[in-house]
């Protein structure tokens, strides 16, 4: 009997770590982090200040006229963990603005996914996941400057406004459906709150960035 019940147990054990495997953390929103963070500037620098509630860290951003992101590098494998999940809040969006348009091309929250695809930053092709103030889930198109960078609305303040919302995507078919390319690993993520092409002002907030198997 005891032999039964150990048996039990250590393969609960190894379920529980295979399941914990296969969820891939991006972002800590520590101070340590911080630091080690790629910061890029576009145009001025959004403030990002971290904190915390009963669900861990946050980072909260607020830009008037701004933006920069930051970025790490991290190689994901979409073949076990193809789904990113991002839990986000935007306090204060950009209504009125034509977000497909380059004089309107900001938005209160997005999350960039990359992948390297030549020897420069400019052949890389990014899904960027945008929280948008003006269209409806699910709706995408190319970026005003660049077709190797796809917006795609995983949020919206026409539902959820000053709301904490968690989402989920999946990457790999999204490389797949919007570059035509069979996408089996990631080189980083990037968060942004920008608002310097309308000169508006947004707040947002980012927690819980990662990659799952489902």
């Amino acid at each position: 009997m005891f032999k039964k019940i150990s048996s039990i147990a250590i393969v609960l054990f190894f379920s529980q770590q295979l399941l914990m495997a296969e969820t891939i953390n991006v972002f800590e929103f520590s101070e340590d982090e911080m630091k080690s963070l790629k910061v890029k500037k576009i145009k001025g620098k959004t403030t990002y200040v971290l904190g915390s509630n009963e669900n861990g860290n946050y980072l909260r951003a607020e830009a008037k006229g701004k933006a920069s992101g930051l970025g790490k590098e991290v190689t994901i494998n979409l073949l076990k963990t193809p789904f990113i999940n991002i839990t986000w809040k935007v306090e204060k969006d950009l209504s009125g603005i034509i977000e497909n348009s380059k004089k309107g091309h900001d938005y209160a929250a997005r999350v960039f996914v990359i992948k390297k695809t030549g020897a420069t930053a400019l052949s890389n092709r990014a899904i960027n996941y945008v929280y948008s103030s003006n269209n409806i889930l699910d709706e995408n198109w190319p970026s005003p400057y660049t077709k190797k960078s796809i917006d795609y609305v995983l949020s919206t303040t026409k539902k959820n406004l000053n709301e904490w919302v968690t989402v989920k995507a999946n990457v790999r078919e999204h490389f797949k459906k919007f570059h035509d390319l069979d996408v089996k690993e990631l080189n980083g993520v990037a968060i942004m709150t920008d608002t310097d092409n309308s000169k508006l002002k947004a707040i947002s907030y980012y927690q819980n960035i990662y990659f799952s198997s489902e």
